[in-house]
């Protein structure tokens, strides 16, 4: 296999940053890139340690596994990191946070690129000093990007079909989400799932998950629907045309139409569904799509994506990850990138 590198400013490019190199990030990237479904006329930048991912790859090897790419066919953007043998967590979050700042660097100079994040641990970064509650929040600082947004998307082998779920809220208490939502962040979060929806279809179709069950079934398991969510919902509306909007919906039904339009061919289909919570929409997220779901960030320059899932510290270095999400997260870049209208 040739070496691929960034040599052309007109062919597509992937920037890929490898994320914690204790977790399984070094592993799913060589794994990923082996894939048949990995264009090879794209151009792909690794952002990491070169020594680790040649350390991944001899031990993977060791291990007797084949189906993985030799990381000295592939440009490399090598940072070395000073390691604290005393303080690993410390050292591997500090690595990874800037694997990340010099990733999101040099997506920025090309505009025809996308970036896909490895996973990363977040109280390893605040061990190392870097108080950032995810990769979303470094991303919208790095950006100045005041509006962002967690959607997950994942297409459907069986019928083609591009499954999107926006959260409204992401990673906080439950008994948080609440207070944080109000008719401003609703709004703001359906002008990007709007926005997100208009780039691929003529009139999106979107529904809205209820907070409470049975969406509040009108005060009598929860007031929020009926004292202000409805109205944030209706006035909404109204100051937007073009698009098919349903709810809120009880969130026990909500997903009901994207599982049968994941599986069945002739089933209805909708453009995206906003979550309240982060596990109201990453649990059937994650039990529909299963290994498909990806995570992306709206609202920033470029298409950002990573793999549905964490470091797998426990997996780490036994080559048993799977790979299925990140080469996911490599081609929904692609196709969010290329598919624009």
């Amino acid at each position: 296999m040739s070496k691929r590198c960034i040599n052309n400013d007109d062919k597509f490019k992937v920037v890929i940053s490898v994320g914690d190199d204790s977790g399984i990030g070094p592993e799913i990237i060589l794994k990923a890139l082996f894939s048949k479904e990995i264009p090879s006329n794209i151009d792909i930048l690794i952002v990491g340690s070169q020594t680790n991912l040649e350390n991944t790859y001899r031990n993977l090897k060791s291990l007797g596994i084949k189906d993985i790419v030799d990381p000295s066919n592939y440009l490399i953007y090598d940072i070395k990191i000073p390691f604290e043998i005393n303080k690993p967590k410390k050292s591997h979050g500090n690595a990874s946070f800037f694997y990340l700042k010099k990733a999101i660097e040099i997506v920025q100079r090309y505009p025809n690129s996308a970036l896909v994040t490895g996973p990363i641990c977040k109280k390893s970064w605040a061990l190392a000093g870097h108080n950032y509650s995810g990769q979303t929040e470094l991303l919208a600082e790095s950006c100045q990007a005041n509006n962002v947004g967690m959607l997950f998307t994942a297409k459907s082998p069986i019928t083609n079909w591009r499954f999107n779920t926006l959260l409204a809220t992401t990673h906080i208490p439950l008994c948080e989400v609440p207070k944080r939502l109000s008719r401003k962040l609703i709004h703001s979060k359906l002008d990007l799932l709007f926005e997100f929806c208009k780039k691929y279809v003529n009139k999106p179709s979107i529904k809205i998950a209820g907070l409470n069950p049975h969406a509040g079934e009108k005060g009598l398991l929860g007031n929020e629907e009926k004292d202000w969510i409805n109205d944030a919902v209706s006035s909404w509306i109204k100051q937007n045309k073009g698009v098919k909007l349903s709810g809120p919906i009880s969130p026990d039904t909500c997903w009901n139409s994207s599982a049968k339009a994941w599986r069945e061919k002739t089933a209805p289909t909708h453009d995206g569904i906003l979550a309240m919570y982060h596990d109201q929409g990453l649990i059937p997220i994650k039990v529909i799509a299963l290994n498909y779901s990806v995570n992306t960030t709206l609202g920033l320059p470029f298409i950002r994506t990573s793999p549905d899932h964490g470091t797998g510290f426990d997996i780490a270095g036994k080559g048993l990850a799977q790979s299925q999400s990140m080469v996911e997260a490599i081609k929904t870049a692609i196709d969010l990138t290329k598919n624009s209208r």
